[in-house]
Parts: C-alpha cells; sequence; structure tokens
C-alpha cells in the first residue's frame, strides 16, 4: 500500500507543477496576443484538461464498456461544478465575466439539455436507454457551432487588438499596459508560452493518471468495491487537471481563465467526448444514469443562478453549497450501490 501512496504523492506533485506550467504559458499567451484569458481558457485550457475524460471514454467505447464512459463524462462534470468550482470559491470569491453569464452558461445548459433530451427520449428503433450514433453525431454538431463562435470571438479579438495598435495614443496606452509582456511579434515568446502550455499539459494528464493508479490500488487493497471506485476516483482523477489548473489561476489571480477552463471543460465533455464516444458505439445509460445526469442539472443550474448574484460574484457560502450538494449526491450514490452489490 505504500507503494501506492508514493505513487499518488508524486501525482499530486506533478499535478501542481503542470498547472503552474499552463496557467502560465496560457496567461501569457492572451495577453501577448491581445485576446481575453477566457478566450484561452475555453478552447486552449478547456481542451487540454479534457483530454483524460476523452481519453477514457474513447478507449471505454473501443472495448465495449460505455457505462464506463458515461459515468466519467457527467461524473467529471458534476465534479467540476461541485469540486472544483465550489473549492476555488471557498478559496476565493469567484468573479464571473459577462461573457459567460451571457453566453457560456447558457451553451453548456443547451448542451446538458440536448444529452438529457436524447437520454429520455422515446424508441425511434435505435437502442433504448443508451446515446445512439445518430446522437452522437448531433452532439458533434453542436459542439462545431460551440467552436465557430468562440473562434469567431477570438477573430474579433484579435482584430480589435490589430486595430488599436494602427493609433499612436492607444499603441502608448497598450504599451505601458504590457511594459513588462512580450510584443506579438516575438515569435520566440510566442513558441515560449506555447512551449510552456505544452508541458503543463502533459504534466496535468501524466499526474492525473499517477493519482488514479495510486488511489485505485489502495481502493482495491481495502476492498472498495470497483463500481464505486469508478464513480468516484476516475472521474474526479480524470477532473483534478482542471482542479490543479484552477487552484493554480485562482492563486494568481487569473479568474476568468479558471472559470473558462471549467465551463468550457463541461461543454467539450458533453459534446465533443459524449459525441465521439456514441458515434464509435452506442452509449448505454447505466441503472441510475437518469439520476447523475438530473444530478448534473441541479448542479449546472445552481451554478448558473450563484453566477448572478451578489454582482456576478460566486462567494465563499455559495462555494460550500456547491461543494456540499456534490458531496452528499457523491455519498449517497455510493452507498445506493455498495448496498446493490452487497444485496446481490
Amino acid at each position: 500500500m505504500l507503494i501506492h501512496f508514493a505513487i499518488g504523492g508524486l501525482g499530486i506533485v506533478i499535478l501542481v507543477g503542470g498547472g503552474e506550467f499552463l496557467v502560465k504559458g496560457s496567461a501569457s499567451l492572451a495577453r501577448s496576443m491581445g485576446i481575453s484569458p477566457l478566450v484561452v481558457g475555453l478552447t486552449v485550457v478547456a481542451f487540454g484538461t479534457s483530454a483524460p475524460e476523452l481519453a477514457v471514454s474513447v478507449f471505454a467505447a473501443f472495448t465495449d464498456s460505455g457505462t464506463l464512459a458515461f459515468g466519467n463524462i457527467f461524473g467529471s462534470n458534476m465534479a467540476n461544478i461541485g469540486l472544483i468550482i465550489g473549492l476555488s470559491a471557498i478559496i476565493h470569491p469567484l468573479p464571473i465575466d459577462h461573457v459567460v453569464i451571457r453566453r457560456e452558461l447558457p451553451m453548456m445548459l443547451l448542451a446538458l439539455a440536448a444529452a438529457m433530451v436524447m437520454a429520455f427520449d422515446i424508441d425511434l428503433g435505435e437502442q433504448r436507454n443508451a446515446y445512439a450514433r445518430s446522437d452522437g453525431l448531433v452532439l458533434l454538431l453542436f459542439f462545431f457551432v460551440f467552436i465557430y463562435y468562440t473562434l469567431g470571438d477570438l477573430g474579433r479579438q484579435r482584430e480589435n487588438h490589430r486595430s488599436k495598435n494602427n493609433g499612436s495614443e492607444i499603441v502608448e496606452k497598450q504599451r505601458r499596459w504590457t511594459q513588462d509582456v512580450p510584443q506579438p511579434e516575438d515569435r520566440g515568446t510566442l513558441l515560449l508560452n506555447t512551449a510552456l502550455i505544452a508541458i503543463g499539459l502533459v504534466g496535468l494528464t501524466y499526474g492525473a493518471d499517477l493519482v488514479v493508479r495510486g488511489g485505485v490500488g489502495i481502493a482495491r487493497e481495502m476492498g472498495i468495491p470497483e463500481v464505486v471506485v469508478g464513480l468516484t476516483l476516475v472521474a474526479i482523477g480524470t477532473s483534478l487537471p482542471e482542479l490543479a489548473a484552477t487552484l493554480v489561476a485562482v492563486r494568481r489571480n487569473n479568474i476568468a481563465l479558471a472559470v473558462g477552463g471549467v465551463v468550457g471543460s463541461n461543454i467539450f465533455n458533453t459534446l465533443l467526448i459524449t459525441g465521439i464516444a456514441s458515434a464509435i458505439r452506442p452509449m448505454p445509460i447505466p441503472t441510475g444514469g437518469h439520476l447523475d445526469l438530473a444530478a448534473t442539472a441541479i448542479l449546472s443550474l445552481s451554478l448558473f443562478f450563484v453566477a448572478r448574484t451578489h454582482n456576478q460574484r460566486i462567494i465563499r457560502y455559495e462555494g460550500l453549497t456547491l461543494l456540499a450538494l456534490w458531496g452528499i449526491y457523491v455519498t449517497l450514490r455510493c452507498l445506493y450501490l455498495s448496498k446493490g452489490i452487497s444485496g446481490g
């Protein structure tokens, strides 16, 4: 068991280091290119930190373990809101960008609504209680719409940045604002920031893998049922990159980057990863899976509402509420699963 603890401890160290590299590189890239950290969070950070969920779910689809993919995707979505946003808000109140409230959070809710409709739909000749290939293709279509609007926003920001640099007065203001930040044309800086992001993503992914391996090893030696391990350690483990990156971003006061990464990750998980996994092989919804979807919806709606209160800030007691909702549901779900296994 000591070996498993050592593996998990090493994974945590690598996770923290990876988070530092990712946040530093992403924030510098956003400033040097004249785009908001929120857009970087919604794209680069969100996709990179969703890589573990993508790997686990695609592997599960190819090996006909669709229930694992389902639990991993929506378990991670719940952890992203309850554990990551909740814990981050307890550490430091989170101001929410108006763009997140106006566009990204509604997009996250629409993505989840589409996934729920497909999960609760009537029998249309496809496999019941499952995400069919046609469902997966529709989710992928929605994902490309999301990317289209996000990249369009990125293009507008860069164009505005270029236009501002054409006026001498604004150029001077921009120069003072970025007096210690490399300019966009500095290719060496762009390569350095890209390298920092890549190293950070590799560190987050590898560190999360070590933490999950150590945790699963400890759980097995303690006799904890594997289905409970899957709902908790695997789901939380694949959310560890988001957790590490978010906590580091909050500590560095890059709140937009942190929140954008989490919201973007949930959109990626629901649309991209569910879409790909279902397109490869129909993804069955496990027993109790509809409850997991309902719990994800409750947490998502809670996030939407608390983001709009207190001058668009998630304060500590709201973060504690999100964390408590997630913790209570996961505990009850694990107890139910454990009882079902022992009873069987």
